[in-house]
């Protein structure tokens, strides 16, 4: 059987998403930061559109835009007036609301801007110019991750005590949410901006339940990824069903089937005892 090249691309499109956002997902369960990730998703749609109408690629906005909320969070919690879910709540609906504003503009000056693409994501078509895009966002993120594997894990573990030995929690968490801002970045062509989260959270969920180390739940959460773009991509390919909402329900999948073999073994420990 002959493989269409659009075939391939989105299979290495979802496998280098799913080497990146394995890794982070962790942290993000970790650090309890759900919650700002749907944050850089809903500011996503207003990088697209300020991008779509500058006439550039759409990742560039997005990831500038990631950025800017990241700085503007970075400041807004040194005033420390309100707790960072309320701040994250303001800016999340601000950017959603903004973008939403900036796209109906420009689709009444003739902009074509394929919204649904950008929602729920569009990976069957993912270009070989893109493909290199994710590739190279990748190949960054990951180095810049094992880069600041300790500093994170420390202030994960417990941030008081990692300031005390020296580590610069306040730029470790900066480093972080840029990390972050450029995986939406890279994520949005594969899952779409509604679904971004539910890839950085799941896998990583699931690898929690068989890890005993930080190092394995960061590489189980690698594999679980994998085996959701996978699963997701054959899905969709047999059932001709939405490619990207399809590679998150085989995570959630994967999810509960891995819960359910914990259960079923955490049952069998205490009967033998």
């Amino acid at each position: 059987m002959i493989i269409d090249d659009f075939i391939i691309n989105a299979l290495l499109a979802g496998l280098g998403l799913a080497l990146v956002a394995g890794p982070l997902g962790c942290v993000v369960i970790w650090r309890r930061m759900a919650y700002f990730g749907d944050t850089l998703a809903h500011s996503a749609l207003l990088g697209v559109a300020l991008a779509v109408s500058v006439d550039v690629m759409p990742v560039f906005g997005i990831a500038i835009t990631g950025v800017g909320i990241a700085a503007l969070l970075f400041w807004l919690e040194k005033n420390r007036e309100f707790s960072t879910d309320t701040l994250l709540g303001i800016l999340s609906h601000s950017a959603l609301a903004l973008g939403l504003i900036v796209i109906s503009i420009a689709q009444t000056r003739g902009s074509g801007i394929d919204l649904m693409a950008y929602l729920f994501g569009d990976i069957l078509a993912v270009s070989h110019n893109e493909l290199i895009w994710i590739y190279i966002s990748a190949a960054i993120i990951l180095s810049l991750f094992a880069w600041l594997w300790r500093p994170l894990l420390s202030i994960s573990v417990h941030e008081e005590l990692a300031r005390t030995d020296g580590v610069s929690v306040s730029r470790t968490r900066f480093i972080f949410m840029l990390l972050l801002a450029l995986t939406i970045a890279v994520a949005i062509k594969v899952v779409g901006i509604l679904l971004i989260t539910a890839l950085l959270i799941i896998p990583a969920a699931s690898a929690r339940l068989f890890s005993s180390s930080p190092m394995q739940m960061v590489l189980l959460a690698m594999v679980f990824a994998v085996l959701a773009v996978l699963f997701g991509l054959g899905g969709s390919f047999y059932w001709d069903i939405p490619t990207g909402p399809a590679i998150v329900v085989a995570a959630a999948a994967l999810f509960f089937v891995a819960q359910f073999r914990g259960s079923l073994s955490s049952n069998s420990a205490c009967a033998d005892t």
